[in-house]
């Protein structure tokens, strides 16, 4: 617990078995973290059985998407605050620091990958990627009237749970584009929220969502057309 608040932790994971248990590892070490919940979202490799060994909770998710996975694993969290972040490698767990010190003042904290003094060496936030989430996240900003924004598609974020209970009705994107619909939803319910920078590294094994130029663009139109449909929702 942290100031007397459960914390749990949520990661979406598709064949991750080269880094799923270090992952876990490193957010128990920090001693305060209540839960672990590792949604498995269909892996073929060996990340369930990993998963099985380790103290966190395993639920399988059959509706193949990140967002279906994020949206199982917050419709089972039980703590006080909730962590959203992905087991990949790309994250550091005492990054966890960063959001509790605005945890209490605000109602959601999220993750920003775009800050060049913290992308580690090797990376995957080269220029094109790095421009492209600065500019669809001024792009959500003023469609929305959001806080300053700067990062459309990190998963590292925290919620309370009173404010995700606000929010989670409304939830409808189950693919690569439901970080920008997280995001628009705290905004339209009128949450407090803030944006902090935070570590990024290299990746252990395949990216499953910006894998390759193309795939990034088309998620790129995928979620500007998410930002502008909610304009007028």
């Amino acid at each position: 617990m942290w100031n007397k608040k459960k914390i749990s932790v949520v990661f979406p994971a598709f064949n991750e078995e080269k880094n799923i248990k270090k992952a876990i590892n490193d957010f128990f070490s920090l001693g305060f973290i209540d839960e672990i919940i590792v949604v498995d979202n269909n892996s073929t490799d060996n990340t369930g059985v990993i998963i099985g060994k380790t103290r966190a909770k395993y639920i399988l998710e059959k509706k193949q998407g990140y967002g279906y996975a994020l949206r199982k694993g917050l419709s089972e969290a039980k703590g006080d605050i909730i962590f959203t972040c992905e087991p990949d490698g790309t994250f550091i767990a005492k990054d966890v620091f960063k959001f509790l010190t605005y945890i209490n003042e605000f109602d959601v904290v999220f993750g920003s990958r775009t800050s060049k003094s913290l992308i580690w060496s090797n990376a995957k936030m080269n220029w094109f990627l790095r421009l492209g989430n600065w500019f669809m996240a001024k792009f959500l900003e003023y469609m929305h009237n959001g806080s300053c924004l700067t990062d459309v598609g990190c998963t590292f974020k925290a919620i309370k749970k009173d404010a995700l209970k606000k929010i989670k009705p409304y939830f409808s994107i189950g693919k690569s584009e439901f970080s920008p619909e997280f995001m628009i939803l705290c905004i339209k319910k009128k949450l407090k929220i803030i944006e902090i920078p935070i570590n990024y590294k290299e990746r252990i094994g395949e990216s499953k969502i910006t894998n390759g130029f193309w795939n990034s663009f088309k998620l790129g139109l995928k979620m500007m057309y998410l930002i502008v449909r909610y304009k007028w929702k």
